[in-house]
């Protein structure tokens, strides 16, 4: 290995860190060769241990550090090193705000091949802490009775917990319950290797406006022995509004199946983005951080520039909450999205608002958005919103061929951005300011939008 690279597995080496990985690890050279370090921040000088080395890179074990940064910060979660749920709070908030604003301009840079690009800073949070929506807790039988929490960093060991600093706290009640119940019945939980015992994931849902409550429990079978104790023990829940049962047989990373059975109440909670309504089921995509979404999602209904004259296409739509945030101000908007469930939750959502100019179409979008252009429907405005890895390429040579006058791209991941802005301002396009939006404290992922005009020849 030594005749490959200049550092050797198991032996300790002085470095300065000078950058973070995407999962939150130290980024420092040895003889200009990359090391990346778990728990290692920019600006420190660290004695590593080399874990393992290859021709290109190597990972270490922080041994000591020998000149701290200034960033670095006590974090507030207990459990934060072994926890694979966050992976920046030993960095100040602030700092996290500046190092996505310039993943996000490197990118830009690097990628994109721009050379000045124009990025703000990135769009914080004032408290950011307890802001998810959503949770998902595997359960699992530990050494001292039931461990319920999150997945270890890159393992599916489970770090026990009692609460989460970035979900909302009413978890916190509804671990302990569903924690109690389990050991009271002597409920087996499940085991990955085995395929064996009951109860596999806790799954939430929590109204950040409305403060509504429904609670999923996935099994490893059809029932769930002495129900309606739960159920009850659930009730004392402030806000909730349904108990399910989601039935998962399958030998499977999968959470949730498609079977799904109501216990108590109904199986879906209302909340709202701003003043729009939405019906959002367990299984629904939802943004997870409803603070920062109402702010993106006004950002994008600014840079979209609507007048009520335009025709709208919304690209990776989801449950339509882009489209229906556009609709009031346009002439008409089309979402579409593959994922069928996630269209018959938009149709249903926009019956909600009593919006009627918002059309909501299933399909690959590569295909869907062909066949609306081939019909004659002429977008002025053109919203994508993709998945990480981006817009399909046939999305993007649609959207050209289209010739909108603004595109406004929402994007969770700046490398793949980049990417296709770049594909966009070949073909006669410019790119307006970029900006960041943290919908992800304390880890490493970053929200843009942006806006790319379409230059007048």
């Amino acid at each position: 290995m030594a005749d490959l690279c200049p550092v050797e597995k198991n032996k300790e080496y002085i470095m300065s860190v000078t950058d973070i990985g995407n999962d939150g690890e130290g980024i420092g050279h040895i003889e200009g060769f990359a090391v990346f370090v778990k728990d290692a921040l920019p600006g420190e000088k660290i004695r590593v241990k080399i874990t393992k080395a290859n021709k290109k890179l190597a990972y270490g074990r922080l041994m000591e550090i020998i000149e701290h940064s200034e960033y670095r910060t006590e974090p507030e979660c207990p459990v934060f090193k072994r926890c694979g749920g966050c992976s920046l709070q030993h960095l100040s908030y602030e700092a996290q705000l500046d190092f996505k604003t310039k993943k996000v301009k490197d990118a830009l840079m690097r990628i994109g091949g721009f050379k000045n690009p124009q990025v703000k800073d990135a769009f914080g949070m004032d408290k950011p802490y307890f802001y998810r929506n959503k949770a998902q807790f595997p359960v699992r039988k530990g050494n001292q009775g039931v461990d319920i929490g999150f997945y270890a960093k890159r393992s599916h060991d489970i770090v026990n917990i009692d609460s989460c600093m970035i979900q909302n706290s009413i978890n916190d009640k509804v671990i302990k319950i569903v924690r109690e119940y389990i050991t009271e019945e002597n409920i087996e939980p499940y085991d990955e290797i085995s395929g064996k015992g009951l109860i596999r994931h806790i799954v939430t849902r929590i109204g950040h406006v409305t403060g509504e409550v429904i609670v999923c429990i996935v099994v490893n079978g059809s029932s769930i022995p002495k129900k309606n104790k739960l159920v009850e023990k659930l009730l004392c829940i402030d806000g909730i509004k349904g108990i399910l049962l989601n039935v998962n047989k399958k030998n499977t990373n999968v959470i949730l199946s498609d079977i799904t059975k109501v216990l108590w109440g109904r199986d879906y909670i209302i909340d709202y983005i701003g003043d729009i309504k939405f019906q959002i089921s367990i299984n629904s995509f939802y943004q997870v951080n409803p603070v920062q979404t109402n702010f993106l999602y006004s950002r994008a209904m600014e840079l979209a520039g609507l007048t009520g004259n335009e025709n709208v296409l919304d690209i990776y739509c989801g449950i339509g909450t882009i489209s229906l945030f556009l609709a009031r101000k346009a002439k008409k908007v089309i979402g579409v999205e593959i994922v069928e469930k996630a269209i018959e939750d938009a149709k249903r959502n926009a019956k909600l608002n009593n919006i009627n100019n918002a059309e909501f179409i299933a399909g690959p979008a590569e295909k869907i958005i062909s066949e609306v252009y081939s019909n004659g429907f002429m977008a002025d405005v053109v919203i994508v919103d993709p998945p990480r890895k981006g817009c399909d390429i046939n999305v993007i040579n649609t959207i050209i061929e289209m010739m909108p006058k603004r595109v406004v791209y929402v994007s969770c991941d700046p490398s793949t951005l980049a990417r296709d802005l770049k594909i966009l301002s070949d073909n006669g396009y410019s790119i307006g300011e970029a900006e960041p939006v943290d919908q992800f404290c304390h880890t490493t992922h970053v929200e843009t939008v942006v806006l790319m005009s379409r230059v007048q020849k």
